[in-house]
């Protein structure tokens, strides 16, 4: 693929937005690891700390990440600088979050951080689909979704270890600002490769939301992996919250312990999972485009019994040890599902694609996946006390081979519509 003089270089844009990605997630997640602590000083539920964790940010992120990727898909706009605003709004919110006295103004800050974040993940997936050729996307965005478990692992460590020695409120202060300086690097450093190019006289004509979106859903391979990417993140989030409070409230360790032990594992787990499924996408992808989605659909299937294992013993250690690889297989979703996703779209359709999955990623897993998981909590509580989480847990565990499922039949429509579209684009130059 030819650059523009305008253009980073590749690894510069991977690199930058990587590092965006991951002060995103320092700033989404480190509520989950401080949820203990707040509701103690807040005297908060289990459904108020759902809320907070899931729903006050994801129902503000999903929906408006439709809207700003339809401007980042506008040839006009600059995605870089757009970036660097959401970047700086989110990162003042989440300095906010330090100073909440109680549930409604914590709640408030909440609500301000996902209206931050939710231009990032769909402007970026289109800058790094601008800027790599069409067999490395998936490793891209996989590289790009490392910033998942890198910021959720560091988010748990800072706000772990903060919260040990200076209390939850000056966790906040200390991941939010360093943000601020971080969206003035990308706005002056980071540049677009769409800024510069000479625009097609024949392109077609920009959809609108619900011309994107409808033509998307024309495609059953989209649905299908956008449903298991869903499902996925249903369950991901709400394991993410919740698992870290299950290992304080059903094994007693510390904030701190839960932090170190349970946090860097699983980070370090998610890490490898995330990398493993973008190289298994184009590597497995390359000649036949429905192995892209293979990897997800059977190390899903394999996590499901061993996540029941890990929440099921009463040795925090051993019950950690098995989470580890399930960790490692259902993180490997990230890459292969957004590069499918890109494989489906139109070139200025490609912020939409991933914006419509992000909605309902969001919407249904961060929004309703802690919260959910919460009132699940709140409504065994009764019979079960503090085994109520792991309870809850059991069932998540299961609940994996639904999206395993739904990824192996992605995989097969993919196959369908993506190879027969390159045959069939092979043969016109061919005749030509």
């Amino acid at each position: 693929m030819e650059r523009t003089p305008n253009a980073p270089h590749p690894r510069l844009l991977l690199w930058t937005l990587l590092i965006v990605y991951i002060f995103n997630f320092i700033d989404r997640q480190i509520v989950s690891i401080l949820a203990e602590p707040i509701a103690r000083d807040l005297d908060l539920s289990d459904s108020q700390l759902g809320l907070l964790t899931g729903l006050a940010f994801a129902l503000f992120y999903a929906t408006l990440g439709v809207p700003i990727a339809r401007l980042a898909d506008n040839g006009r706009s600059n995605r870089s600088r757009l970036i660097a605003v959401c970047v700086a709004v989110w990162s003042a919110m989440t300095a906010l979050c330090g100073v909440a006295q109680n549930f409604t103004q914590l709640l408030l800050a909440r609500i301000g951080v996902g209206i931050g974040e939710a231009g990032c993940t769909p402007t970026a997936h289109a800058l790094i689909a601008d800027s790599l050729p069409p067999e490395k996307r998936a490793g891209g965005i996989a590289f790009f979704g490392l910033g998942i478990p890198i910021g959720g692992l560091m988010g748990t460590l800072i706000g772990g270890g903060m919260a040990q020695m200076l209390g939850w409120r000056q966790a906040f202060y200390v991941v939010g600002l360093p943000g601020l300086a971080l969206a003035l690097f990308v706005w002056f450093f980071l540049k677009d490769p769409r800024l510069g190019r000479v625009a097609a006289t024949d392109a077609p004509p920009r959809l609108s939301m619900l011309a994107s979106l409808k033509r998307l859903v024309a495609s059953p391979a989209y649905c299908l992996v956008l449903s298991a990417a869903s499902l996925v993140a249903f369950l991901s989030y709400g394991k993410g919250v919740w698992v870290l409070i299950y290992f304080q409230r059903t094994h007693k360790l510390s904030v701190g312990e839960t932090a170190l032990w349970v946090g860097v594992s699983l980070g370090l787990a998610g890490i490898l999972g995330t990398w493993l499924g973008g190289w298994a996408a184009d590597r497995w992808g390359r000649h036949d485009r429905r192995h892209m989605l293979t990897l997800p659909a059977i190390a899903m299937t394999l996590a499901a019994p061993l996540l029941f294992l890990g929440y099921s013993v009463d040795d925090w250690r051993l019950g950690l040890a098995l989470l580890v690889l399930p960790t490692v297989a259902n993180s490997a979703y990230y890459g292969p599902a957004y590069g499918a996703a890109q494989v489906l779209a139109r070139p200025d359709t490609r912020a939409m694609a991933a914006a419509w999955m992000v909605f309902a990623q969001n919407l249904i897993g961060l929004g309703l996946g802690p919260l959910l998981f919460g009132a699940l909590s709140d409504l065994l509580k009764p019979e079960y006390g503090l085994q109520s989480v792991r309870m809850v847990l059991y069932f998540a565990a299961w609940a994996g081979l639904v999206p395993a499922l739904l990824f192996w039949l992605g995989a097969r429509a993919l196959g369908r519509e993506a190879n027969g579209k390159e045959l069939m684009h092979a043969g016109v130059a061919h005749a030509g």
